[in-house]
């Protein structure tokens, strides 16, 4: 009887394949379609890496999709921690620095919701937790049922590479800039993803807790959508 290869040949496709997916989505969505058109070009490679996952031969549940009441109930718990940890954030005046970041504008209502659940929701949180905490982990061996570190850590420097092109606004962050003020973009990009990296692992506790990437996104969702209505009440 021949050996199980642990990474057959159309699961090393899917993965190059999924790479390439991602590097033309986060080019298109940052650099040239308009902004409208954010969400949709997230939606569009979800559905895309879930058929390229779901054809290498990962199950549902390789995919964090199999499983919905145990996820949503890890995510609501997740989404309170961060709610409290906003909270804390907004009583605290040394706090509010953090969330001060020039990248915010000054959006009304309508602007505010069709960030938050628009283009966060869609363009960002469903094709990261999907991409990252679903189907990169999925395709390196990732399972529910033991932590592994290696899929888990390619996965998420996958992740920490992904942020490039938005790293190069962190500078306008005010917390950063008093920090960081005079280090070089380069450094300051190399950091933001490596940070981004670790808030990957972080992420994918939360889905490997749940059993499932709605956990994930619940909590992805909080934090970047709780942390762009800070920043528009603290500017």
């Amino acid at each position: 009887m021949s050996e199980a290869v642990p990474f057959p040949p159309r699961r090393v496709f899917a993965l190059v394949a999924a790479v390439v997916i991602l590097a033309a989505s986060t080019t298109l969505a940052n650099r040239v379609l308009p902004g409208w058109a954010y969400p949709v070009c997230g939606l569009v490679a979800a559905f895309v890496l879930v058929a390229l996952g779901r054809a290498a031969g990962c199950s549902w549940t390789d995919l964090g999709l199999g499983r919905l009441r145990r996820p949503a109930l890890v995510g609501v718990a997740g989404a309170a921690s961060v709610a409290v940890v906003f909270g804390i954030a907004l009583a605290v005046p040394s706090l509010r620095t953090v969330y001060q970041d020039g990248r915010v504008g000054d959006p009304d209502l309508g602007q505010l919701l069709w960030l938050t659940c628009g283009r966060i929701l869609f363009g960002t949180v469903l094709i990261e937790e999907v991409a990252f905490r679903g189907v990169l982990p999925g395709l390196f061996g990732a399972t529910d049922e033991r932590w592994r570190w290696p899929p888990i850590l390619c996965s998420a420097a996958l992740f920490g590479l992904w942020h490039a092109l938005p790293a190069l606004a962190i500078g306008r962050n005010a917390a950063v800039h008093a920090v960081f003020g005079s280090t070089p973009v380069v450094v300051l990009e190399v950091l933001a993803m490596a940070a981004a990296g670790v808030a990957g692992i972080f992420l994918h506790w939360w889905r490997h807790l749940g059993r499932g990437v709605l956990a994930s996104v619940i909590v992805h969702f909080t934090t970047n959508a709780g942390g762009l209505t800070l920043a528009v009440l603290v500017r």
